[in-house]
């Protein structure tokens, strides 16, 4: 299969691009497209990279080419990480709706080019944000099941490596997945939690032991207490602050753990490459398998007792075509309050911003 890369210049869409390569996820008869823009420092950069690429990794490299317009692009997977990013530096607050209003115009122009000029069967997995927006525009043209956003992916490895390093096993012993909205508003599902070699009993004591008295009704007011004790330590003493994250719960250190990173000024890019990269592996290699992703949902999942319409985070199968269905698995009664809760605020970042829309 031929990827695309849209914004392959970027902090992220480099590091994806690298692993594509360095992981031999594409074969060296296959394409990988760095798609950037004419009139920016993506349209010289990307012929950079190129070279860098085939310098680094000339004997298995795939075919590498570079397009600088929407109409330009042909690949079999696209991932989206074009766009403008957030600001890293300590106290910086992203505003959301500034990001969506800037980023709603990159994902139409990528996803009416794919519509016009497309095969009809790419498979998009969005990385940039607000990645439920990329996900809600380009569904919107180019058929939902076609499209997911990496969001939910990362967070659930995130959190399944939060609950191995308290539970002193290996991340691969772990299971269980993240839904909601990439970022703040996720939603741990400690109802999934599986771990490898633990009976039904064993587990169910292993994670109230780690999850303690708490709900996620409270969630979001742990979440905002967590950065005030940590956003001074920032300019003071960032070791810190680091090490004040290794006293949260597992669920809340998913949140703050790339938090404080991005405040830093060090960015994720390593961690979204490397889970964006897990999604495009999956859909090349032919079979279906269970991951996460935020896709746009027609009812198959109840949130708060009702069928879903809209954007979220769910475990899901993902295959070649793309997803086909979401795990149906029943959520404990707070993670489904907390599922409608972030679906709502979903529903108010995309809706602007949608064909149609009043």
């Amino acid at each position: 299969m031929d990827v695309a890369v849209l914004g392959a210049t970027g902090d992220v869409g480099r590091q994806v691009c690298t692993q594509l390569v360095e992981r031999r996820i594409l074969p060296s008869a296959a394409r990988l497209q760095l798609v950037g823009r004419a009139d920016g420092a993506s349209g010289r950069a990307a012929y950079g990279l190129r070279a860098d690429l085939v310098d680094a990794y000339a004997e298995h490299a795939p075919l590498i080419d570079v397009a600088m317009d929407p109409s330009e692009v042909v690949a079999d997977v696209v991932v989206v990480a074009a766009g403008r990013t957030s600001p890293t530096h300590p106290g910086a607050n992203t505003d959301r709706a500034a990001l969506a209003a800037d980023n709603a115009v990159v994902f139409a122009a990528y996803a009416d080019a794919l519509a016009a000029g497309g095969s009809g069967s790419e498979v998009v997995i969005v990385v940039s944000n607000p990645v439920e927006l990329g996900v809600a525009v380009m569904a919107q043209r180019l058929g939902r099941h076609r499209v997911i956003g990496m969001g939910a992916w990362l967070d659930t490895l995130r959190f399944r490596r939060e609950l191995a390093e308290s539970l002193g096993v290996r991340r691969h012993r772990v299971g269980g997945f993240v839904g909601g909205q990439h970022g703040h508003d996720l939603v741990p599902l400690w109802s999934s939690v599986r771990i490898s070699g633990l009976l039904a009993d064993e587990r169910a004591r292993a994670v109230a032991t780690l999850r303690g008295p708490r709900t996620l009704d409270t969630f979001d007011q742990e979440v905002a207490a967590a950065q005030r004790d940590l956003l001074p330590l920032l300019t003071t003493d960032v070791a810190a602050a680091f090490a004040l994250v290794e006293t949260y719960p597992p669920d809340l250190r998913v949140v703050c753990r790339p938090w404080l990173t991005h405040q830093s000024g060090a960015k994720t890019a390593s961690g979204s490459a490397a889970a964006t990269v897990d999604l495009v592996e999956v859909v090349c290699d032919g079979r279906d398998i269970v991951v996460a992703g935020q896709v746009a949902l027609a009812g198959e999942v109840e949130v708060g007792g009702e069928p879903w319409h809209g954007v979220l985070g769910v475990p899901l199968v993902l295959g070649p075509e793309g997803w086909t269905h979401v795990l149906g698995d029943p959520t404990a009664p707070d993670e489904s309050r907390r599922l409608a809760q972030v679906g709502g605020r979903v529903q108010q970042l995309t809706a602007p911003w949608l064909e149609g829309a009043v």
